[in-house]
């Protein structure tokens, strides 16, 4: 015969709505009666009894407060904290989502500049569906690397080209979406390493310009910053922004990979007065960017919508998107084709991407992941002849060496990645970025949580990491027998099966 441990929750909570008002009014008479002194437990057991009583009987809203009372809350409590016990005391290295332990920790340790090398053995699973860099037989010497450079807008013979001389991008992340310290802790550190920082889509880039960095300002498709009252791109206030020193790339944002086919989204609870100055959008209330931007009906005019940007502000022009079916991008290739006009870049976003907001079922289940979508962009432009004629820009869940490797050889040019460097100046994936709640201060507008953001301190962490970065893409190059990004390719991964570029796709 076997016997369970069983508690009668019914029973307990019958016990302790009544044990309650009856302790309490023991501890009143005792008080009374005996000593004084006993009043300070009557105290806090009458506001229990009154806090107790409103969960039973006054409050409507919550059914498990109702039947059982101060012993439910004891659930809520429990389910609130459930996140920190599962992250730091049942959750095994390799089991979180969307970082697990051992992903996060390398980037902790490139930001604080750590050796970062492992002992023993990988902690990853090995059952021979895993994408893998071929390396060489015949490594070469870091003496024989190529220096990385990329240059925007050479294509089209413009005077204001822009020459990238690191492979990785902060991506777009507004002031709205991450707060002042972080936004200024970021480009701080992006300028030390000569690096590129995207703007995101929030308007006058204030806090992004206040460092000094080079910077590409994103249209998103609210177009903050540079709109009409109509919604239609203001070409005056873009040609102001353009000419401004720092302001060095223009990116058309059509998609995004966490939430293709939705507009942005701002949380009511981070716009701040300064906020809605600089998107010009009202407080009290969430913002919910258009679908689409009302210039690109279809092929014709997104490329000539594109064109138009190119002509205004005479600087680089790229497109950001999330690929939904590779036909329609084959399509909209061609009809650059035909108009004999092409965006200088174009960043492919995987639907694995972050962002401050999005519906889940967006964030779950819409859009292609980065590395099958990569392939079919690269394949697309090789097929149409004119891979010569733009970069590609990679983004999507890009933090480590090992993921950018893979993006680099489906053709990426380039990695765009913004949780690597939210990770790197201190991001403990809360997942609470659009609550105003972020207990590290990065994605949060209260004075009291962003006094945890050191500024000169996180952006050394942006540096370094940068920098490591860098050192383990020319150990890898060398492995590979590859002098620069540019000499990679497809043949150089071992892809057991095409579907599996995605690293997750067979788990779901």
């Amino acid at each position: 015969m076997s016997t369970k441990l069983a508690i009668n929750l019914h029973k307990l909570a019958r016990f302790t709505n009544t044990a309650i008002p009856i302790f309490t009014l023991l501890s009143f008479l005792a008080g009374w009666r005996i000593s004084f002194y006993f009043h300070f437990l009557t105290v806090p057991m009458i506001g229990l009894t009154l806090i107790n009583y409103y969960y039973l009987f006054a409050q409507r809203n919550h059914s498990l407060l109702r039947n059982f009372g101060i012993l439910g809350q004891g659930r809520y409590m429990l389910e609130s904290l459930g996140p920190e016990l599962r992250q730091y005391l049942y959750s095994g290295d390799t089991e979180e989502r969307p970082f697990n332990r051992t992903e996060r920790a390398e980037v902790y340790r490139k930001a604080n500049n750590v050796d970062s090398a492992s002992s023993f053995g990988s902690q990853n699973d090995f059952d021979a569906t895993e994408v893998k860099l071929r390396h060489s037989l015949f490594p070469i010497s870091k003496e024989n690397l190529l220096p990385y450079r990329l240059t925007f807008g050479e294509e089209r013979g413009i005077q204001k080209t822009y020459t990238l001389t690191v492979p990785f991008i902060i991506s777009g992340m507004s002031y709205g979406a991450l707060g002042k310290s972080a936004i200024r802790s970021l480009a701080r550190g992006i300028a030390q390493t000569g690096g590129l920082m995207n703007t995101g889509e929030g308007g006058y880039p204030k806090y992004h310009l206040m460092e000094n960095c080079d910077l590409a300002f994103q249209i998103g498709t609210a177009k903050f910053g540079v709109r009409q009252e109509d919604g239609t791109l203001d070409d005056q206030r873009l040609a102001d922004l353009a000419a401004k020193d720092q302001v060095r790339l223009i990116e058309l944002k059509l998609s995004q990979g966490a939430k293709p086919g939705k507009g942005g989204m701002l949380p009511k609870e981070k716009i701040t007065a300064e906020i809605s100055e600089l998107r010009g959008v009202p407080m009290g209330q969430d913002v919910v960017s258009p679908t689409h931007h009302p210039e690109c009906e279809d092929y014709h005019s997104t490329v000539a919508f594109i064109r138009r940007i190119q002509e205004v502000s005479h600087l680089p022009v790229g497109i950001k998107l999330c690929m939904g079916d590779p036909r329609q991008f084959a399509e909209l290739v061609a009809e650059m084709k035909r108009q004999d006009s092409f965006p200088d870049w174009i960043t492919i976003d995987g639907a694995e991407g972050g962002t401050g907001a999005a519906p889940k079922a967006f964030i779950d289940r819409v859009g292609m992941p980065l590395f099958p979508a990569l392939k079919s962009a690269q394949d697309a432009l090789v097929s149409a002849g004119v891979r010569q004629r733009l970069k590609l820009v990679a983004s999507g869940k890009l933090i480590n060496p090992g993921s950018q490797i893979i993006a680099f050889c489906l053709g990426a040019d380039a990695i765009a990645t913004a949780r690597g460097f939210m990770l790197s100046i201190g991001c403990i994936q809360a997942m609470q970025c659009g609550s105003n709640t972020c207990p590290v201060g990065i994605t949060s507008h209260n004075p009291k949580l962003e006094r945890g953001i050191d500024i000169a301190d996180k952006a050394l962490r942006v540096a370094n990491y940068v920098h490591s970065l860098e050192h383990d893409l020319d150990e890898l190059l060398c492995a590979a027998g590859a002098r620069c990004v540019r000499e990679l390719s497809f043949d150089h991964l071992y892809v057991p099966n095409e579907t599996l570029l995605y690293p997750f796709a067979h788990r779901i």
